[in-house]
């Protein structure tokens, strides 16, 4: 097992750990960690970019098939000028519009309680933010 690998896998160890404090968790073969947060699909994946700079990236699919309305995408954009935990996305498809939102950040060293923090702050922000865009179109995805 090469050294980026061993880091990577200790890392994914560590927030599989994390969040099965909370959620269960399915590890995926590539060794992605993929769980729910009540009805958003959260995936987790760690990279090394160098020596002692190992990140985790989080994406929660927040709402898809969304109608594609104007409005909606603004409300969406606004929202995630206003956001700490992550950056939202908006991708227009022939069925409408998914939201997403990512995060990624340095978690070398994290201990299980604070990685689990950082985490829940994510995911329950993509919770919330689903309500409210699913609020504004009457229900959906």
């Amino acid at each position: 097992m090469s050294d980026d690998a061993e880091v990577t896998g200790r890392l994914l160890t560590a927030a599989r750990e994390a969040l099965e404090m909370f959620h269960e968790v399915h590890v995926d073969d590539d060794g992605a960690l993929s769980f729910r947060h009540g009805d958003v699909p959260c995936a987790v994946q760690a990279m090394r970019l160098a020596e002692g700079l190992t990140v985790l990236s989080l994406t929660c699919v927040v709402a898809w098939d969304l109608p594609n309305d104007p409005k909606l995408a603004g409300s969406a954009a606004e929202r995630a000028g206003q956001g700490l935990f992550g950056t939202l996305g908006v991708i227009h498809t022939e069925r409408g519009m998914d939201v997403t939102l990512r995060y990624a950040f340095p978690a070398e060293g994290l201990k299980a309680e604070p990685l689990s923090t950082l985490l829940m702050l994510v995911v329950s922000t993509a919770s919330q933010l689903r309500n409210e865009l699913l609020a504004g179109t009457g229900g959906g995805a």
